[in-house]
Parts: structure tokens; C-alpha cells; sequence
């Protein structure tokens, strides 16, 4: 089959010829339809984060196919479905798995950086895992689900816990911020975007925004927005990784609120911890997506609650992989996901 392998960080990605597997007991072959093109790999491309796996082996972790191989011990799938395959694996029999916090498996395996991922014709996983998808979700747009959706659905429903009626902001409107909006506003609460790239906000507004900040503009988020909510967010989300961010998502949360830090940094936030004890605010972290709640997801793509199809705003075959993350690399601001099709 081909393959797109990664040598190592600062390398291109070479496409090439490697043997196909074959599926073991319990595990199933996928012919990779689409997988979605993320910031994750991109960090492992250009920043010398390291894979567990060590190279040469094939990125990627947001795929969906159809069954091509079946191994022993299968039932619930046969050859020709059409799989969902989540972006992590979990284990089963851990403490947060037993808690239901499948998440953040104390085992986790993630294709792409512990195992072979999707950026090739075929992929192995396991059927405990696997998601079947329905014919209304169209199934190359359909691979997204498995990160850029599944992410921040976890983040809103399950972490920032948002209801019907509640005042949302959401610093950051990249591919993972932009569906914290359209998700937020698909459960019913009044979402405030918030971005530097005009353009970025303009979609926002189109994935159920009803108002948009640029931050660029205005000296104190925090006043603004507690002007528009009557006293501040009852949660905020900040999906950039920027120290700055998550001290101004904090500082939009009314008495009781909740800020969700759903971007990753290594660089430490100082917040006032008189405020979380004082007026009873939360802080808490948001990671991956529980395998609980794909089946949830997967319906509401299917009902058209949630949006996939204007996600997705480039489509690259195999052998132009690297094009697709010069893409990426470019921070074009009307670029939501790219997808490869194999």
C-alpha cells in the first residue's frame, strides 16, 4: 500500500510503498477514506515534539474508511461498512477508564504517535473501538469528527458543562475554536467569539456566534464582555495555548463561572486564586474526547446539527500531503480543515 512516512522532525513526509497489514483477532482493516490534517502533526513535522513510536512510521489520527478486513473474533462489523476511527484508543481497565473518564487513559494509545495512523491506503484497529457511520454523514468530511469535533464537544457538554440559555465566550477560532462555537450554540447557549483575524470571526459568526470581539481592537475584553452579559460568562473557553488568553478567558467569568483551557501550553498562568475562592470560579482542563459520547456526536452530524461539510476547506490526495501542511503551515485565516484522501 501507500504510505506517507515521517522520517523525523525538519523532513518532509515520503510517500512510498510499505507492506499492507493484516488484522489480527479483534481488529479490523480500514481502506482510509479521509484522514484531517492537524496541528498535532504538524508539531511533531516542524517541532521536534517527539512520537512514542520512533520513525519511520505514517502520522495521522483522523481517519474514517470502510472495513476492508475483518480478523477473528469479529461480530459487529462486516467487510464494506463504513468506520469511524477516534484519534485515541483506550485501554479499558485503568482507574479513569473504570471512572468513565476514558479520556485520559492512563494507557492511551493514539494513532499516529504510538501506533501507524491514516495517512495511507489502509489502517489497523481494533473493532472494540471502531464506530460505525451512518449513510447520512458524508464519509471523507465524516473523518473530522474524530478530533476537530469530538475535542470540543468533551470540552463544552462534558467540561464547561453548558446548558441552554448559558453566556459563552470563546477565545481562539481555529479549527478546534470554531467548533467549541458551533457546538456551544448547538445546545443552546449565546456564544461570544473572540479572535485577532477579522476573517476568522466573520466564520464564527456563520458557526452560531452572536456577537464577535477582535481582540485586537479592544483594550479590555473582560469589561466588554461582562457589558454584554450583565456581570460575565458563565463559561469561557480558551482554545489557543497563550498564557495571556487564559488569564483574560478567566477574567470574563462572572461570580460562579467556569473557564475551560482546551490549548495547550507549557508556559505557566498566573491566576488570582483570591477570585476562584472568593467567588467560587472554576479552572479546569479539557482533553481528547471520551468514546462515550461518538455515538451522540455522530448524531448530530447526522441530524445536521452540527456542521461538517463547510469545515472542510481543502481536500489533498496521498501524494500531496506536504502541500496540505504548507497549508496549514501558512495560518491562511479562511482555512478550517484539510482532509487527505488516500
Amino acid at each position: 500500500m501507500k504510505a506517507a512516512l515521517f522520517h523525523g522532525s525538519g523532513k518532509p513526509l515520503e510517500v512510498t510503498e510499505v507492506p499492507t497489514p493484516e488484522p489480527k483477532a479483534g481488529e479490523i482493516l480500514v481502506k482510509v477514506a479521509a484522514c484531517g490534517v492537524c496541528h498535532t502533526d504538524l508539531h511533531y513535522l516542524d517541532h521536534n515534539v517527539p512520537t512514542f513510536k520512533q520513525p519511520p512510521m505514517i502520522l495521522g489520527h483522523e481517519p474514517s474508511g470502510i472495513a476492508a478486513g475483518i480478523g477473528a473474533g469479529v461480530k459487529d462489523f462486516k467487510e464494506g461498512d463504513r468506520v469511524l476511527l477516534p484519534a485515541v484508543l483506550t485501554c479499558g481497565y485503568c482507574y479513569n477508564c473504570r471512572i468513565g473518564k476514558e479520556n485520559i487513559c492512563d494507557n492511551m494509545v493514539m494513532f499516529g504517535n504510538h501506533v501507524d495512523g491514516a495517512y495511507a491506503e489502509y489502517v489497523i484497529a481494533p473493532a472494540k473501538d471502531t464506530l460505525h457511520l451512518p449513510e447520512e454523514v458524508p464519509l471523507e468530511e465524516g473523518s473530522i469528527i474524530a478530533d476537530a469535533i469530538s475535542t470540543p464537544y468533551h470540552a463544552v457538554v462534558n467540561r464547561g458543562e453548558v446548558k441552554a440559555g448559558d453566556n459563552v465566550v470563546v477565545f481562539g477560532c481555529g479549527g478546534v475554536g470554531i467548533n467549541a462555537v458551533q457546538i456551544a450554540a448547538a445546545v443552546g447557549a449565546s456564544v461570544i467569539a473572540v479572535d485577532i483575524v477579522p476573517e476568522k470571526l466573520e466564520l464564527a459568526k456563520k458557526f452560531g456566534a452572536q456577537e464577535v470581539i477582535n481582540a485586537k481592537e479592544t483594550e479590555r475584553i473582560d469589561k466588554v464582555v461582562k457589558k454584554m452579559t450583565g456581570g460575565g460568562a458563565d463559561v469561557t473557553f480558551e482554545v489557543i495555548g497563550n498564557p495571556a488568553t487564559i488569564q483574560a478567558a478567566f477574567a470574563c467569568i462572572r461570580k460562579g463561572g467556569r473557564t475551560v483551557v482546551v490549548g495547550y501550553t507549557d508556559k505557566k498562568v498566573e491566576l488570582p486564586a483570591a477570585k476562584i475562592m472568593f467567588f467560587e470560579q472554576e479552572i479546569v482542563g479539557s482533553l481528547g474526547c471520551r468514546p462515550v459520547d461518538y455515538p451522540k456526536i455522530i448524531e448530530m452530524v447526522r441530524t445536521g446539527k452540527i456542521k461538517i461539510k463547510e469545515l472542510v476547506t481543502g481536500k489533498f490526495p496521498l501524494e500531496k500531503i506536504n502541500d496540505a501542511f504548507d497549508l496549514l503551515r501558512s495560518g491562511e485565516p479562511t482555512v478550517l480543515r484539510s482532509i487527505v484522501t488516500p
